[in-house]
C-alpha cells in the first residue's frame, strides 16, 4: 500500500449521519423547550430569561458573528488561496454549521470541509495535512492564552485564586505546546508494509499525518499571512466576548480573566459527542465557572444563553452557505472535464475560476508532487 494512505481523511464526512444528527438535535431541543416550560421550580429561571437586556444579547450575537468571520479569515490563507472572500465564506460557515450539529471540537467541521474540497479537486492528501494543521493553530489560540492568563492571574491580576487553577494549567498549557512542537523531531516512519495489519496500519498512518500536520502547521505560521494569526486570536477572543457579554446580560460582571480561563477548561466538555454540545459543553462551562468564583445560577444562565447564540447562528447562516455550495459544486463538476489538469485549455466562454484547482499554489510557492509524479525539473 502507498504512503498516501493518510489521504482517509477527506472521506470521513457521511451527509447521512448529519441528517441523523440534526433530527436528534431538533428532537433535543424540543424536549428541552417543553421541560424549561412545564417543569415545577424553573420559574426562576424563565423569569431571569426575561429580565435578560437586549442589548447585551444582541452585542453578544454580533461577537458570535466575528467569532464567525475570524474563522472564515483563517481559513481562507490555509485551504483557498487564489479563491474568492465569499468562497471562503460558504465554507467556512458551512464549516462552523457542521460543528453546531456534530460537535467533536471543530473536527466534523473539517471533515465537511474535506469533502467539499475533495469533490471541488483538491489532493486528498493535501486536505487531510492542512486540515489537521489547520485544527492545531485553532487550538494553539487556547493553549497560548491559558499560558499568559494562568500566569498573570498566578502573580496577581484579576481576582484571587488557588495556583492549582492559575499556575497549573499555565504549566499544563506550556508542557503541551511543547510536545507538539516536539512531534515532527519523531519523523514520518518508514514505509507502511503491504502486509501490515489493520492496527499497525491505524497507527503508522496516524503518525504519518500527524507529524506532516505540525511541520505544514508551522510552515503556514511562518509563511507570514497575517490572516492565519488574527484569525486563529479573533476566533478564540469573540467567543470568549460572547460568554462575557452573555453574564453581562443577566446582570453579572466577571472578571475577563474568569471568562477566558474558565472558558478552555469548560471546553473540554465539548470532548463529549453530545449532537449539538448540549450537556457537555454547558456542564464543562458551568461548572468551570462555579470553581472560579461565580454564583452557580448566573453561571448556568449565561451558558446556556450562550449555545443558544452558538448553536442558531452559524447553523442558520451555514445552512444557507452549504445550499450555495451544492449548486456550486454541480456547476464545478459539470465543467471541469473541459479543462485540463491545471485549469488550462479551458473552453471559450467558461469561467476561469469555476476550474481552478483548489490545490494549486500561488505563483511563486512549488506544488507538491502528486502521488507517483515525479518532481519536474527545477
Amino acid at each position: 500500500m502507498a504512503d498516501h494512505d493518510d489521504t482517509t481523511f477527506a472521506a470521513d464526512f457521511d451527509p447521512g449521519a448529519v441528517k441523523r444528527s440534526a433530527l436528534r438535535v431538533l428532537a433535543l431541543i424540543g424536549i428541552l423547550a417543553l421541560v424549561a416550560l412545564l417543569t415545577p421550580g424553573l420559574g426562576e429561571l424563565r423569569e431571569r430569561l426575561g429580565d435578560a437586556d437586549v442589548g447585551w444579547l444582541v452585542l453578544a450575537v454580533v461577537l458570535e458573528g466575528l467569532s464567525g468571520l475570524s474563522y472564515v479569515l483563517m481559513l481562507k490563507p490555509i485551504f483557498l488561496r487564489g479563491r474568492s472572500w465569499w468562497d471562503a465564506q460558504r465554507l467556512g460557515w458551512s464549516e462552523l454549521a457542521m460543528g453546531s450539529i456534530m460537535p467533536s471540537s471543530g473536527v466534523a467541521g473539517l471533515a465537511l470541509g474535506a469533502w467539499v474540497l475533495g469533490r471541488a479537486g483538491m489532493e486528498p492528501r493535501i486536505i487531510a495535512r492542512r486540515s489537521v494543521a489547520f485544527y492545531i493553530i485553532k487550538g494553539s489560540a487556547n493553549f497560548v492564552a491559558v499560558a499568559v492568563i494562568g500566569l498573570l492571574m498566578y502573580l496577581g491580576v484579576g481576582p484571587e485564586v488557588s495556583p492549582w487553577l492559575t499556575l497549573f494549567p499555565a504549566v499544563l498549557a506550556v508542557l503541551l505546546i511543547g510536545v507538539v512542537a516536539f512531534i515532527p523531531r519523531l519523523g514520518p516512519g518508514g514505509h507502511i508494509p503491504e502486509d501490515a495489519g489493520r492496527v499497525r496500519r491505524t497507527v503508522m498512518v496516524s503518525r504519518k499525518t500527524l507529524v506532516h500536520a505540525v511541520r505544514e502547521a508551522g510552515t503556514l505560521l511562518r509563511g507570514g499571512h497575517p490572516a492565519v494569526y488574527v484569525g486563529a486570536l479573533g476566533y478564540w477572543f469573540f467567543d470568549n466576548a460572547v460568554i462575557w457579554a452573555t453574564f453581562k446580560a443577566f446582570g453579572e460582571d466577571p472578571a475577563i480573566t474568569v471568562v477566558l480561563m474558565g472558558y478552555l477548561l469548560g471546553q473540554l466538555g465539548g470532548l463529549i459527542p453530545v449532537p449539538g454540545g448540549i450537556g457537555g459543553v454547558d456542564g464543562g462551562l458551568v461548572g468551570a465557572f462555579v470553581i472560579y468564583g461565580e454564583p452557580a445560577g448566573a453561571s448556568f444562565i449565561a451558558v446556556l444563553a450562550y449555545r443558544v447564540i452558538l448553536f442558531w447562528l452559524p447553523l442558520l447562516i451555514g445552512a444557507i452557505a452549504f445550499l450555495q455550495i451544492q449548486r456550486r459544486m454541480k456547476d464545478i463538476e459539470r465543467l471541469r472535464p473541459l479543462a485540463t489538469d491545471h485549469g488550462e485549455g479551458l473552453e471559450s466562454g467558461a469561467p476561469a475560476e469555476a476550474h481552478l484547482p483548489l490545490d494549486a499554489e500561488p505563483p511563486g510557492e512549488p506544488r507538491e508532487p502528486r502521488t507517483g509524479e515525479r518532481p519536474g525539473p527545477s
